[in-house]
């Protein structure tokens, strides 16, 4: 009776161990999670680049009026929303950017380890559209801010140019 108890005691802690094991998520979940957040990233940016060239349209439109003549916009409305929301839309393209280079390092590291028999799916193909969707963002971006370089102001200007040569660059380099 004891080796039947202690057997007992035995398989129920290896039943343990396998259950506590077995709850945890699968590595398909966790990669599915990261696409999510990442393509929900991509389409908050794309919004912000929406957003920046409706206000840049309706500043325009605002200093044109309607019937053709020169009318000075809102006092505060455009010229101080404008920076800061493409200080914002900047900042999250360059989270994005963070995104898709640790997506790059560890397709690297699961390279690495294929040489020692660790599975690796070779397909390219995701992390190239997230590159060029990335990138399509960013010369969309760069474009509403080389639009908006009056307002903006020189110094603005240059700052915001260096940090999406750098977003560009590293992209390039990884």
């Amino acid at each position: 009776l004891r080796l039947v108890a202690v057997l007992r005691a035995v398989l129920e802690g290896e039943k343990a161990a396998v259950l506590k094991r077995d709850h945890h998520l699968p590595l398909s979940f966790h990669r599915r999670q990261e696409e999510l957040k990442f393509g929900l990233g991509l389409q908050r940016l794309q919004h912000r680049v929406r957003e920046i060239q409706a206000l840049r349209d309706g500043a325009v439109g605002e200093e044109l009026g309607l019937d053709g003549a020169v009318q000075s916009p809102a006092p505060g409305a455009a010229p101080q929303e404008l920076p800061t929301l493409i200080l914002e839309a900047v900042k999250e393209l360059e989270a994005a950017k963070q995104q898709v280079l640790k997506r790059i390092q560890i397709w690297k590291r699961q390279q690495q380890l294929a040489g020692n028999g660790a599975i690796f799916e070779e397909n390219l193909a995701p992390l190239q559209k997230r590159c060029e969707n990335l990138v399509e963002v960013h010369f969309q971006l760069q474009q509403q801010v080389m639009g908006a370089s009056a307002e903006l102001g020189p110094e603005l200007l240059a700052r915001l140019l260096e940090r999406f040569n750098e977003v560009l660059s590293s992209l390039v380099k990884r």
